[in-house]
């Protein structure tokens, strides 16, 4: 076909991401599959709206290396150290596990060569933050025990392909040279790492301090863009992937002064970029192929489910926590990631897998994000009968048992459900008031400290009736539930209720359906976080402004009838 002005292509491309985001966003859908599905519509094997595939190639490696390069600045130690021994260890076993099977399915079922079959296993074994994270944030489950589990196994997925994007391009050479380019590989790797720990330690800095000196945006925005594309530039020089480069540099100029400043300007320049490498990642699907192949693409997609959905159930239960938690993270990670698209392009430009390989990759990709969030409503609705199971079976479970109690239990004391952060603080608030509670959580290493620290805690899914149970709630005051999960509220106030149907509750909500069903159940107070930090804004708001005590309260008198009002509305969600 006809070339289209490089300007063209580029504003139909970005034009056309604009319809597909769109259009997802309606849909309730991740943007990303908005534009991975448009750029197969546009592409060559559908409309055929742009030509210059060069140009889109280049454009689409300027966003993945800005994509390593804001993941170097935002990754931390900190983070590492946040995700505990589910999120790190567990992590690595995800990983090594699902790669090791992805290589054996291919081997054996598909018959792939083992340097196709590495790529698969290596494609397989990272799952899609996006789409993780989008989807969390719409059900208000972030800081759910199952959501810092996925979010911490997540970071591990993004740091490991940093090393997956060296060993890649390595799958080509023959199992003979196999170790020694890879040995080689990580000599180079090791050699620019060190001069860029050099560079940050001394030249860095005055170059930053002297940019900034100047007060420039658009002269600090083109330091960091050089820096990004001069580090990829060096590792491609060296032989290695690009986005080896952009990462190691993004990781040398957090440790400076300037790390926040570079992400806020680089973030709106890496998103455009990206958006076309997704959309250029699209237009190598073709629909034909995925209808002349459907059965294969079938295949693939069940095999892959099946491979992720029980290896991180296994390794989450294996780290203690229950059937349920484990299912849910199962049902949330089992899709293939964004970054995995990286790693099959790098495959294809190796000359590893061909492009109808990659097409098989690229279907399933597609289709398992599609599948995510159905999964993770189909696990929710499975949650009542799976909180009649036991808790607990693996490795903490064995060491932190639902029974007994830490130590003697108090009459009129409170029970809190969820020791979280909002738990913590009012687990901190009651023993500040004098006033005794037992503590029941899902967390085995939550609970762990806890029993060190003398608490009076159990270690179980209080949304579990058995596990409510161990706490005498015929003696309790107060059970609070804090869970950021709807359903495990609704589930935990049944079960309470089922064994003490006088007993108090108070408990967090987040939307109206779930607010009218507790309160039909008998909840004497819910909670909202969202709105009451809302109210505490405005009071302060009111009071550094100078109104008078009198006159805050009645406005947030006022405020609060108005919510009360909204609240008994028909047209609330």
């Amino acid at each position: 076909m006809h070339e289209l002005d490089p300007v063209i292509s580029i504003a139909i491309l970005l034009g056309a991401a604009l319809v597909g985001g769109m259009i997802a966003h309606r849909l309730r859908q991740p943007m990303i599959l908005g534009y991975l599905v448009v750029g197969m519509a546009i592409g060559p094997h559908a409309l055929g709206l742009v030509g210059d595939l060069e140009l889109i190639e280049t454009a689409a490696t300027v966003g993945v290396a800005l994509l390593m390069f804001t993941l170097g600045l935002e990754v931390s130690v900190a983070q590492l150290r946040q995700v505990g021994k589910v999120g790190l260890w567990g992590g690595i076993a995800q990983i090594l596990v699902t790669f090791a099977l992805g290589v054996i399915v291919g081997s054996a079922l598909f018959k792939w060569s083992l340097s196709q079959a590495a790529l698969f296993g290596l494609v397989i074994s990272l799952s899609s933050t996006m789409v993780c994270l989008k989807i969390l944030m719409e059900r208000g489950e972030l800081d759910s025990v199952h959501g810092r589990i996925m979010i911490a196994i997540l970071i591990l997925q993004d740091i490991s392909v940093v090393l997956m994007m060296v060993i890649v391009p390595l799958l080509g050479s023959s199992a003979q040279n196999l170790l020694f380019a890879l040995a080689t590989a990580l000599g180079k790797a090791t050699l620019f790492v060190g001069i860029a720990v050099i560079s940050g330690l001394w030249l860095l800095p005055w170059l930053m301090d002297r940019i900034g000196g100047v007060r420039s945006r658009e002269l600090f925005l083109l330091t960091v863009l050089v820096l990004c594309l001069g580090a990829a530039l060096g590792t491609h020089i060296l032989g290695l992937s690009v986005v080896f480069g952009a990462f190691v540099i993004g990781l040398v100029l957090r440790e400076s002064r300037f790390a926040h400043q570079a992400l806020a300007e680089i973030t709106p320049l890496r998103d455009v970029f990206a958006t076309l490498f997704f959309v250029s990642l699209g237009m190598l699907l073709s629909p034909r192929f995925v209808l002349d192949h459907w059965s294969l693409v079938a295949i693939t997609v069940a095999i892959i489910i099946l491979i992720k959905l029980l290896v991180v159930f296994g390794i989450v239960r294996f780290f203690g926590y229950s059937g349920r938690i484990a299912l849910l993270a199962g049902a949330g990670l089992f899709q293939i990631g964004e970054f995995s698209f990286i790693l099959a392009q790098g495959g294809v430009n190796a000359g590893i897998i061909s492009d109808q390989f990659y097409s098989l990759l690229l279907a399933s990709a597609i289709i398992t994000m599609l599948l995510t969030p159905l999964s993770m409503s189909f696990a929710s609705w499975l949650h009542p009968k799976l909180a009649l199971a036991p808790a607990g079976g693996g490795l903490a479970a064995r060491d932190i048992s639902p029974l007994p109690v830490s130590e003697p239990q108090a009459a009129n004391q409170v029970v809190i459900a969820g020791y979280g952060r909002v738990g913590q603080s009012i687990a901190q608030g009651l023993e500040n008031a004098g006033m005794p509670y037992t503590v029941i959580d899902i967390d085995p290493e939550l609970v762990f400290e806890l029993r060190r620290e003398g608490r009076a805690c159990i270690y179980g899914d209080a949304s579990n009736a058995h596990v409510l149970s161990q706490v005498d709630l015929n003696k309790a005051n107060v059970l609070v539930v804090t869970f950021p999960d709807p359903l495990a509220v609704v589930t935990a106030v049944k079960a309470a209720l089922g064994i003490n149907p006088k007993l108090k509750i108070v408990a967090r909500v987040h939307r109206g359906r779930e607010a009218d069903l507790l309160k039909s159940l008998g909840v004497v107070e819910l909670v909202r976080p969202e709105y009451e930090a809302s109210v505490e804004f405005l009071r302060r708001i009111l009071s550094v402004s100078g109104w008078k005590e009198a006159d805050i309260k009645q406005t947030l008198a006022i405020l609060r009838q108005d919510q009360e009002i909204a609240k008994s509305s028909p047209k609330e969600e």
